[in-house]
């Protein structure tokens, strides 16, 4: 894993490419780091903590017993209600919200690097955002029945030939199956991924009860 790429602003090498090899195992199919940010105290810092925002998460990385260990506090972005950051006359305070836990903070980050984490996190939590509203939306619409088509102004003759043709109609069509229809709607809305399998379970479920 090339490390250049996460010194943009002159995070320290050495800890970059240590925290990356703790990371790589720990990322899941299709997670992407997006930006590392480094602790730098007013002292020489010899085992500052991070902070790493990836596609799926964010996790704070706190150094332990002398630099052998890390603790990782980790947390999907759906877990995150907001993020925050605070620039102190050394570095800036950068705090992670979440949604039903106490909010932690990381301090000396730099200022530069705590305003690009601030920027990434908020993008991936308005991108979550969005992503919930339109799962919502499509949730919403298959619990209420379509309204039914307006109909077409019919000639004479094609009235006169509905009505010759009508009894065939009935007696080979078969009636719309609105349940069908939501459960396949339903099934392609998880394929694409626009609701988790829980969702798609619960909601299967309250469709089959309208039997």
């Amino acid at each position: 894993m090339y490390i250049e790429q996460y010194l943009n602003e002159e995070q320290d090498p050495k800890v970059v490419e240590k925290l990356l090899g703790k990371l790589k195992d720990m990322l899941t199919s299709g997670e992407v780091i997006s930006y590392i940010a480094v602790q730098k105290k007013p002292a020489i810092t010899l085992h500052p903590d991070c902070v790493v925002i990836t596609t799926k998460r964010i996790i704070l990385c706190e150094s332990a017993k002398l630099g052998l260990t890390t603790n990782f506090e980790i947390f999907p972005w759906q877990d995150v209600k907001d993020v925050a950051f605070k620039e102190e006359f050394f570095g800036a305070k950068f705090t992670v919200i979440p949604q039903n836990n106490e909010n932690l903070t990381v301090e000396y980050i730099p200022k530069v690097q705590a305003r690009k984490l601030y920027q990434l996190a908020s993008e991936a939590l308005e991108k979550k955002r969005e992503e919930q509203r339109l799962r919502e939306l499509e949730l919403k619409k298959l619990a209420t029945p379509p309204l039914p088509k307006p109909l077409p102004e019919e000639s004479s003759s094609e009235r006169k030939l509905k009505i010759e043709e009508e009894p065939f109609v009935k007696a080979n069509a078969e009636p719309e199956d609105e349940i069908t229809a939501k459960l396949k709607k339903l099934k392609l809305l998880f394929e694409k991924q626009l609701i988790t399998q829980e969702e798609y379970e619960n909601k299967k479920n309250d469709i089959l009860s309208q039997f």
